[in-house]
């Protein structure tokens, strides 16, 4: 079967942008050697994704494979790709499609200092950065899984749900966005929120900073989610847990109050 896109103008733009980013993503110090995997959504059925055994810093755009949502070759009679396998983490890639329509592209990397935060124990789903609350709410940790095999899909399925940047048990991180740059750009965020919070944990004991601070953050986000048309549901671990309760009310007060002194005022009595 020959690859019926190869002449689109949309699938051209595409395959180009996937090989921009991933020379970015290699010069960043992403993805060593042949680690590392691009994809975006070429139609509602289709995606393009990067080859297996290649470096992403020296793709050409046609060494991109076309694969459907099963994640099945489209055969193509192209000399660049026609012995080409995709990716062996297309699994995860899929999973994030078929969990996400908003999502046009992904990104599994290896950005040295998130792993190493896995590595070491080092959360990055606290309420610390105000650029990671702001532009992705948090970062969790998806449980190790094998690469290359199923496992990576089970171990994102829910987080890719809610969350548009995580990182991968000693493993990697994976990024979804709108399009490839905006997964690049999470990914980017990922490393430097890793590198700030190794560091700071090698001076000092990591505060997460104030609450209140932590809720403006989060109405902002919201506010830019809900223009987007979309809703939270990527709050850190502290927002998701500890809200700052509402003021209670003038009869909850005062019932209260009544409670108390009921309670003490026989202690009271027993000292005067």
């Amino acid at each position: 079967m020959i690859d019926s896109y190869s002449n689109h103008s949309h699938e051209a733009h595409l395959r180009r942008n996937l090989c921009e980013a991933g020379r970015r993503m290699f010069l960043q110090g992403f993805a060593a050697g042949s680690d590392g995997n691009l994809s975006a959504r070429l139609d509602d059925k289709h995606l393009l994704i990067t080859p297996s055994g290649f470096s992403k810093g020296h793709l050409e755009p046609e060494q991109l494979v076309t694969i459907d949502l099963d994640g099945q070759l489209i055969p193509s009679y192209h000399p660049a790709r026609r012995h080409l396998r995709p990716s062996s983490e297309t699994n995860m890639h899929l999973e994030a499609y078929r969990q996400r329509l908003d999502v046009r592209a992904v990104i599994h990397a290896h950005p040295p200092m998130g792993i190493a935060c896995t590595v070491a124990g080092v959360a990055l789903d606290r309420c610390v950065l105000p650029e990671v609350i702001y532009h992705l709410g948090s970062i969790p940790t998806a449980p190790y899984a094998t690469p290359g095999t199923p496992e990576g899909a089970d171990s994102v399925r829910d987080l890719v749900k809610h969350h548009d940047a995580m990182l991968l048990d000693h493993h990697g991180s994976l990024t979804l966005g709108v399009d490839i740059f905006q997964a690049l750009m999470r990914l980017e965020w990922i490393e430097q929120a890793a590198k700030v919070m190794l560091a700071a944990s090698a001076i000092h004991p990591v505060a997460d900073l104030p609450m209140l601070a932590v809720e403006r953050l989060q109405s902002i986000r919201e506010g830019a989610l809900a223009r987007a048309g979309r809703e939270e549901s990527a709050r850190c671990s502290a927002c998701q847990w500890n809200p700052t309760p509402p003021p209670p009310d003038g009869a909850l007060v005062e019932a209260v109050t009544r409670a108390v002194l009921a309670a003490i005022e026989p202690l009271l009595r027993e000292r005067t």
